[in-house]
């Protein structure tokens, strides 16, 4: 019951609606009535393991589709022209040659200078 493929799933999910409807014949054929034969424990847990089984084939279901919109959305934006990929690269281009941690200290060496010349001034 652990495989993820969605063939072994309805196969299984087949296997089981076999066994369902066999076990119904053989009750039906004792003369029991819906009532009894819907608390019979094999029908029951047959019937469970057909409701995980269905379970599990909706969440394949899901992710099959969550796939192919992925792959919608993958091929939308590799048909993106290469223009305005260029468009990326000239804005990097625009940013300061120089770091901000160079910035500061040249601003630091310009304040020291100015203070050296108001010292000079003044003697």
């Amino acid at each position: 019951m652990a495989s993820k493929d969605r063939v072994a799933r309805d196969a299984q999910k087949a296997y089981w609606e076999s066994e369902l409807s066999s076990r119904l014949e053989v009750l039906n054929e004792r003369g029991l009535d819906q009532g009894t034969i819907a608390k019979d424990v094999s029908v029951r847990k047959i019937r469970a393991k057909i409701r995980k089984i269905t379970g599990r084939l909706a969440v394949i279901d899901e992710k099959q589709n969550k796939v192919e919109e992925m792959a919608k959305v993958k091929a939308e934006k590799m048909a993106v022209p290469k223009e305005e990929k260029a468009k990326k690269a000239k804005a990097e281009e625009e940013t300061p040659e120089v770091s901000k941690r160079q910035q500061k200290l040249e601003k630091k060496l310009e304040k020291k200078k100015e203070k050296k010349q108001a010292k000079e001034d003044q003697s």
